[in-house]
């Protein structure tokens, strides 16, 4: 009797240390919610991403997929651009808003570049065209994930003139205020302010701020780089007194890359 009994004791603690053992590594695995409306690419990516140990949630829709961010509050979102309810630029716009950190690649089937580019431009981090390599998916994921934050070694703040950057804070200032800065435009400005004065390639950019095996088109540069300008811009028009030589500019480098150029202080 006591053999079963310490036999049944056993065999608890060995399910119950299984469980806590599953339960911290569906804690710690990278989170992604999929908002896709097509049963078979829906499927093809939960039963993929399941086999690549991510957490996967999916969603048929647009507002139940926000719904889902909102209460998961995931790592990454694979969102289709064509929902039946809410058009995807505006589930990215949203996200963007709502969660500013979020890795978020849309998938589209729409092969007109003006589609990505408003894509990208309302939020999301990168793209697939449909149809897609489920590797490529996977490839494209690992190489955003190394780039996290987390992955900065310098975290001294990189002052320019007002302009501040700080890596370890991750925020932009400007004459102590706050510029409202995407991942991927915080990381581009940050690049370039590493090397003050010098030219860096396109290439190197997308090593850097991207990833070194990038498999997607260089274009996700150019209306990212767009964007920062724009949003630098912005944010220095209302300050009274800011002129040219308080702000470092972004010098392109045709055929070649990009250079920050530091104005010094009058």
């Amino acid at each position: 009797m006591d053999e079963a009994c310490d036999t049944v004791t056993t065999r608890a603690t060995v399910v119950a240390t299984i469980w806590s053992m599953n339960r911290t590594l569906a804690a710690n695995r990278v989170q992604v919610l999929v908002i896709e409306d097509d049963e078979t690419i829906g499927r093809h990516l939960e039963a993929g991403l399941l086999s690549g140990g991510y957490g996967t949630y999916w969603s048929r829709t647009g507002g139940s997929g926000l719904i889902r961010a909102r209460e998961s509050a995931p790592d990454v979102v694979l969102l289709d651009l064509g929902l039946p309810d809410i058009d995807g630029v505006e589930v990215a716009r949203t996200l963007r808003a709502e969660q500013p950190d979020l890795l978020i690649i849309i998938l589209t089937a729409r092969s007109e570049e003006i589609d990505v580019i408003v894509g990208l431009d309302a939020g999301a981090d990168d793209y697939l065209v449909k149809p897609f390599n489920l590797t490529v998916l996977l490839a494209r994921l690992r190489a955003h994930l190394r780039r996290r934050p987390d992955s900065a070694t310098d975290t001294e703040p990189i002052r320019m003139g007002y302009l501040v950057v700080d890596p370890a804070a991750r925020r932009c200032l400007l004459r102590d205020r706050e510029i409202d800065l995407r991942p991927k435009e915080f990381e581009l400005l940050l690049t370039l302010a590493r090397h003050p004065g010098a030219a860096v390639t396109r290439e190197d950019l997308m090593a850097q701020v991207w990833d070194e095996n990038w498999f997607g088109s260089t274009k996700t540069l150019d209306v990212t780089m767009a964007a920062l300008r724009r949003r630098l811009a912005e944010a220095a028009s209302p300050i009274e007194g800011l002129g040219t030589s308080h702000m470092p500019t972004i010098t392109t480098l045709r055929g070649h890359g990009y250079r920050l150029d530091l104005s010094p202080r009058p």
